[in-house]
């Protein structure tokens, strides 16, 4: 009987003591929610864009490849055979006008030559003949038509020096025997197929070396298919390559090919550029921002301010009032950094354009 009074005991007390607990005897209480504002020491520090009206342009971006101006290019063949016996120059050498690239050891030259030689000596008999024939004719020893043949002959035997003279030029003007390739202008060699010690037929109809005048430069732009409408001639063109990327080169589309390739379906529009210091060089990939003309007049503005969530489209504008508000928009093209919208802005307006995730993240 007494263990059942303790127990009764201990039951009350550790009863009075749960309820002497603070709080116990309320109901749990919810925590109070605290909004999310953007505050104007956090706007003075965020990227802020104004939209702006696109009039009528959009740039678009193509790729491109650099290449040597077609009309400031030479490409060099062989005019006679032989051994070539020194090339005293590389691929990427600037040279000169007149300068020689290669030397030859040929026996058509010495033929040359020799051609040369005979001509100059039949000149020479023809103009004694006919000096002997004059004389016979004036004694009344000889005829007028005997007198016609040698004059004839003479004009026959001058044509022929004149031929030997202008092959052998041709071919270097040189009398040891040694053909002298040399640059028709002035420039850089771009492609060289000629070593030392290489035998050279008659017949080799590949190029021995291609010299390009670099001062300026052509971009070959590959426009698709669905830009083709909106690309003229006089467009202008800011490119950009890899190997300077704090510099652009500007021009204007003057030449558009009217012609698709089968295979990656593109068609080609051409890009003169100026290559001061020559540092755009053949076959440099390069990327042509294309101010192209556009019958749509929509706002525009920088892609790094738009949010993409639930696929659609977001912006964050701030208000004159400094209020931030999220708002859709529709995108109608992309271009480069370029976003043009179709519904949801209007020129003038401002959207931040950094920490603009997280903020709508909050706001949302």
């Amino acid at each position: 009987m007494q263990t059942i009074i303790k127990y009764t005991i201990k039951l009350t007390i550790a009863a009075t003591m749960i309820l002497a607990v603070p709080g116990c005897s309320n109901p749990k209480e919810e925590p109070i929610a605290s909004k999310f504002k953007v505050t104007d020491s956090l706007i003075s520090r965020l990227l802020v864009d104004t939209v702006q009206q696109a009039g009528k342009t959009t740039d678009i971006t193509f790729s491109a490849k650099i290449a040597a101006n077609e009309e400031q290019k030479a490409e060099i063949f062989p005019m006679v055979s032989g051994t070539v016996q020194r090339v005293p120059v590389q691929s990427g050498d600037q040279v000169s006008k007149g300068q020689v690239l290669a030397v030859l050891n040929s026996a058509e030259i010495s033929g040359f030559d020799k051609d040369v030689t005979s001509a100059l000596a039949e000149l020479s008999n023809a103009e004694r003949e006919l000096e002997q024939v004059k004389e016979l004719f004036n004694s009344g020893l000889s005829s007028a038509r005997e007198l016609k043949i040698a004059q004839n002959e003479l004009l026959i035997k001058r044509a022929e020096h004149r031929r030997a003279e202008a092959t052998l030029k041709l071919n270097g003007g040189n009398t040891d025997g040694m053909y002298r390739i040399v640059s028709p202008l002035n420039g850089v060699v771009i492609e060289k197929k000629i070593i030392s010690g290489m035998h050279l037929r008659p017949d080799n109809n590949n190029s021995l070396f291609t010299i390009a005048d670099l001062s300026n430069v052509w971009a070959i732009i590959n426009i698709y298919e669905s830009e083709i409408s909106g690309i003229k001639a006089g467009d202008e063109v800011e490119l950009s390559v890899l190997s300077y990327p704090e510099k652009s080169f500007k021009g204007k589309i003057e030449k558009i090919y009217s012609q698709l390739d089968d295979e990656s379906k593109v068609m080609n529009a051409r890009v003169k550029l100026a290559n001061p210091g020559n540092l755009l060089k053949p076959g440099m990939m390069a990327t042509a921002k294309v101010a192209a003309r556009s019958d749509i007049d929509l706002p525009v503005v920088n892609s790094r301010g738009l949010i993409f969530d639930n696929n659609q489209y977001f912006v964050l504008i701030l208000d004159e009032n400094e209020e931030v508000t999220i708002r859709q928009v529709k995108v109608w093209r992309r271009s480069a950094d370029k976003v043009h919208i179709s519904e949801g802005l209007t020129a003038g307006d401002r959207i931040i354009a950094s920490k603009q995730v997280f903020i709508y993240e909050s706001l949302k």
